[in-house]
């Protein structure tokens, strides 16, 4: 799945959920995404992306952060194309299955599919993964070689092992050019031919990548999920021109998780410092189970009053009760949560409120928001002139006792 990506469009859309009193396990009962925003980039199969997140009880936030040139308009794509039926390949690298499929039916259109699968035929042909063999096999060809880890790295090591002196080879790009890749078997002597199958181009509508980036920088968003290495280009140049790199860059470096469906994909992230997590096969399902352990594994527990508080990316569990928070409320919780059970104060709750100027009455009011939208208004502390504090459990003090702040 990794790389296999783009085309339609969708929209942004949430839901949410709920765990239990007193234990870890009440809590497992609640959708493990519940209370989590996730940024969806995808364009093609975002669908079945964000209904798999949803399911889970994600909010989702979907922006496009590319889309892709129809193929049989496609004039790059022809005149590669011509270049590989008048002079024929020795080997031909297929590198998905979306893209391999769509070369074989553009040619169709245009007049020259069955000589290009005659020229196919005739050179080695190497898949990248199973479904790029699937592809091959649909269009009645066999591939030569294929390698079990769906790893180009594997599929340019047999090349070079073999020798590409001399010899013409053509690899099917998938979106954008590979140039470690092809430098590689360039340097081995080989000529190479890329051929771009599609051709990723910025959505025409930026108002959901926009709004992406924004959330991002803000903290409106836990996670970006990412299903291709151009959406993944495309998201960072968007920030670029928007002069929001380095806010973007630093909100996924620090807590926003950037969710990779592979290595490939997260090769435009992890060259600008942003750590990422991916799964172990390289597929959608697998992509939102990590997200569940994940996510959920970030979140902060703690006893107070009497109750399990989980605090998630924009909401908070009590209990076995998902309780949405609005942003304000979230930005106090999170700074109580800094150091619980020690007294924070107003001053300090101030400048972590977004936009609340100068006014300490401004955390009076979006403290009894908060108060009242956890549910249980005790949970939280007034200390007379002082500030505030989460109450916290008797006996389990000491496990924060490093927190740098008096205790009220």
């Amino acid at each position: 799945m990794d790389d296999d990506t783009p085309t339609r469009t969708a929209t942004a859309t949430a839901v949410a959920t709920a765990p239990t009193a007193g234990t870890a396990a009440a809590a497992a009962a609640v959708a493990p995404l519940a209370g989590f925003t996730v940024g969806v980039t995808a364009a093609r199969r975002a669908d079945e992306l964000i209904a798999l997140l949803r399911r889970r009880g994600a909010t989702v936030l979907h922006a496009p952060a590319l889309r892709i040139v129809p193929l049989a308009d496609d004039s790059e794509l022809l005149a590669a194309t011509r270049e590989l039926l008048a002079c024929p390949p020795d080997a031909v690298v297929a590198t998905t299955a979306i893209g391999f499929r769509g070369w074989i039916e553009a040619a169709d259109g245009w007049g020259i599919g069955e000589e290009l699968l005659g020229r196919l035929r005739a050179a080695e042909l190497l898949a990248r993964g199973p479904k790029v063999k699937g592809a091959i096999r649909a269009a009645g060809l066999v591939e030569t070689w294929s390698p079990e880890s769906e790893s180009l790295a594997e599929v340019l090591d047999r090349l070079l092992v073999g020798g590409v002196a001399g010899r013409r080879i053509a690899i099917q790009l998938h979106g954008e050019p590979l140039p470690g890749f092809v430098e590689a078997l360039r340097a081995g002597g080989a000529d190479v031919v890329g051929v771009p199958v599609y051709r990723w181009m910025a959505p025409e509508d930026l108002g959901p990548l926009d709004r992406l980036l924004d959330a991002v920088v803000c903290g409106g968003v836990d996670a970006v999920s990412f299903t291709s290495a151009p959406a993944a280009a495309s998201l960072l140049s968007r920030a670029e021109e928007r002069g929001l790199a380095e806010p973007v860059l630093a909100g996924l470096r620090a807590n926003v998780l950037a969710a990779c469906v592979g290595p490939v994909t997260a090769v435009p992230l992890q060259a600008r410092g942003v750590d990422t997590v991916q799964p172990e096969r390289f597929r959608l399902g697998p992509l939102v189970q990590l997200l569940c352990r994940e996510l959920p594994g970030r979140a902060k527990v703690l006893p107070v009053a009497g109750h399990r508080l989980e605090i998630r990316g924009q909401g908070a569990l009590v209990g076995d009760e998902l309780r949405p928070v609005p942003p304000a409320g979230m930005a106090l919780l999170r700074a109580l949560a800094r150091r619980p059970g020690w007294v924070v104060s107003r001053a300090e709750l101030l400048r972590a409120l977004p936009g609340a100027g100068r006014d300490e009455h401004a955390v009076e009011t979006a403290m009894a928001r908060l108060r009242g939208a956890l549910g249980v208004p005790n949970l939280i502390q007034t200390v007379v002139k002082r500030g505030y504090r989460l109450a916290l459990d008797a006996g389990v003090d000491a496990k924060y006792a490093d927190a740098p702040a008096l205790r009220g």
